[in-house]
């Protein structure tokens, strides 16, 4: 293994943790305290994070980590091979599809449908409460899981390939 690829892989692992982190917070506290929000606060301040979100290094690890995530997968295979290299191909398809895709697939569809609805329709409060904060919440959770799991099994690999 390469000592460049070496020290690129150690700084996706922590990439991997930073992007889990965000969403373990937002599936430990933040939507639990967004669903307390009496009236369509907790809406309104969801509406919010989905449009500051764009703008920030969040969005540049997570994309970045979709393209970067191939590269490790397509590494493990041909370079590093056998156990080490299987470990490091799991790593990044873990992230690429219990991640990026479940990002793509599943929470900014349902991010979108909320930005175009106005936060004081009942209609809104009903799609809140009863679709989006258990569906949303649920595939945040298995993200969260995703990019812990993805960080975890690189450093593995990385450990014991070296």
């Amino acid at each position: 293994m390469s000592a460049v690829f070496f020290f690129l892989a150690h700084l996706a692992v922590l990439a991997y943790a930073l992007v889990g982190g965000v969403f373990l917070a937002f599936s430990d506290f933040i939507m639990r305290a967004l669903s307390l929000t009496p009236g369509q606060g907790g809406v309104e301040a969801m509406q919010a994070i989905n449009r500051e979100v764009f703008r920030w290094v969040f969005m540049a690890l997570f994309l970045g980590l979709a393209p970067v995530s191939l590269l490790i997968t397509a590494y493990g295979a041909i370079v590093v091979e056998h156990g080490p290299g299987h470990v490091m191909m799991l790593s990044g398809v873990t992230y690429f599809v219990g991640c990026f895709g479940v990002t793509v697939f599943a929470n900014v569809p349902m991010n979108k449908i909320l930005a175009n609805m106005d936060a004081s329709a009942d209609a809104t409060l009903d799609y809140w409460t009863g679709t989006y904060l258990p569906r949303w919440s649920f595939w945040n959770t298995v993200r969260t899981v995703a990019c812990g799991l993805s960080a975890a099994l690189l450093l593995f690999s990385l450990i014991w390939a070296a």
